[in-house]
């Protein structure tokens, strides 16, 4: 995948995990960014370090952005028609406000912090992803716009992101 990043990254074999540094001083991040309106009290764990560009919205839980799809971390928001897998239970949900709610939170989309976690089984990137409006699966559930899922948080980053909004 093709990204900005702040440091130069070696491509990784499908399914590695990308280490996420842990910030000792995010509070300082996390009140400058904004996101403490969206997530609640507390600091948060996450260190944006790397970039995703030229973004636009796929669903209400995944970016299109150059170099590929990013799912979003911990969260499941409703499926578009025809998307939800016979079995499945899936977002309850507008997919199409989830949609919209995703875009106005991302803004622009030029150039969105992100803190990639490693892929999932098609091959997307997972990521914390902040926007203009904060970190982007927390304003998802801030909004009712997805709901979150415990064992799709690697390393609980979204619980302690947002955790009045992580139940």
């Amino acid at each position: 995948m093709t990204r900005s990043t702040s440091r130069a990254r070696k491509a990784l074999p499908m399914g590695a995990l990308v280490p996420v540094v842990v910030a000792g001083g995010a509070l300082g991040w996390w009140a400058s960014s904004g996101a403490g309106s969206t997530a609640g009290a507390g600091g948060s764990p996450v260190h944006y370090a790397d970039s995703a560009t030229h973004c636009r919205v796929v669903d209400g839980d995944t970016l299109h952005c150059d170099g590929g799809r990013i799912r979003l971390l911990g969260i499941d928001a409703p499926e578009l028609p025809g998307h939800c897998a016979e079995g499945r239970d899936c977002a309850p949900g507008d997919p199409y406000q989830s949609s919209r709610s995703l875009g106005d939170a991302m803004g622009d989309g030029g150039s969105l912090p992100e803190a990639i976690v490693g892929t999932d089984r098609y091959g997307r990137t997972l990521a914390m992803v902040k926007g203009a409006k904060g970190d982007l699966s927390c304003w998802q559930l801030a909004h009712g716009q997805a709901i979150y899922k415990p064992r799709w948080d690697n390393d609980g980053l979204v619980a302690a992101t947002c955790p009045d909004l992580a139940r």
